[in-house]
């Protein structure tokens, strides 16, 4: 009988042991980003700009969309690299997915339509 409750109890702790997926797919844009921030070169934007890319196409997140606040940094990036229209549209695209940062990002949005 011994066995048997150990044998249950070893099962369900190496159940609980595994891993859940991520809500959102992330693409190594953190590091990117942060490399730019730190060296802003055109090569470093270029790079962060590509993983921004990929986590927006491709969400493979429990939630299979683009994570908060991944449309406004790129947006805001194209914005900086003189892709204006293209920047302001990633912007509004945050707005309509996450409604409660249209405070924030309309002040933004304002600022580059100026």
């Amino acid at each position: 009988m011994k066995k048997i409750i150990f044998a249950v109890f070893g099962v369900i702790a190496l159940v609980s042991c595994q891993t859940q997926q991520s809500l959102y797919s992330w693409y190594d844009s953190e590091n990117a980003t942060y490399v730019h921030t730190k060296r802003a070169t055109d090569e470093t934007l270029e790079k962060a700009m590509v993983q921004y890319q990929k986590v927006i196409a491709k969400q493979n997140g429990l939630r299979k969309t683009v994570p908060p606040g991944v449309n406004a940094e790129y947006g805001y990036l194209l914005c900086k690299a003189g892709r204006k229209q293209e920047g302001l549209t990633l912007l509004r695209a945050e707005i309509q997915a996450y409604p409660e940062s249209e405070k924030f990002i309309s002040r933004i949005i304002n600022q580059l339509e100026k």
